[in-house]
């Protein structure tokens, strides 16, 4: 598949290694930005900018794994484009829903964390997530 550039706010964002994962309804690609003397670039510019080249919405787009070499100028990182925002919904990670806000994750307290634990260090197997009061 062809490198495809785009130019906006001095920043070069390059895709490579270009795949459509049909199992997984979804595009997949190496994400090259070049920045020449700015710094690493937002992701949610970088969504933006992946929504043009695709012609597609920046909700579907999901970046991650951004590595900025040393010295700057150019950042390398992962973009999954999904066919719609129910795929993405099904397929993605909680925490990276979590990251566009389509997901709150509800984090118990510290004290109730431990307890939880040491409940179920008391239990073995499938007991634990009777014990965790939900899910373990």
């Amino acid at each position: 598949s062809p490198s495809r550039n785009t130019k906006m706010s001095e920043a070069t964002v390059r895709t490579r290694k270009f795949m459509t994962n049909r199992l997984l309804s979804r595009k997949q690609m190496v994400v090259d930005i070049l920045h020449p003397g700015a710094p690493t670039v937002k992701k949610t510019e970088v969504r933006e900018k992946l929504a043009r080249m695709y012609k597609t919405t920046p909700d579907t787009i999901f970046c991650y794994g951004f590595r900025t070499n040393f010295g700057g100028g150019k950042t390398s990182g992962f973009a999954l484009i999904y066919d719609s925002l129910d795929q993405a919904k099904k397929f993605e990670p909680k925490y990276r829903l979590a990251r566009h806000g389509l997901l709150e994750i509800k984090k118990a307290g510290r004290k109730q964390r431990k307890e939880r634990k040491n409940r179920q260090k008391k239990v073995r197997g499938t007991a634990k997530s009777k014990v965790g009061g939900g899910k373990k």
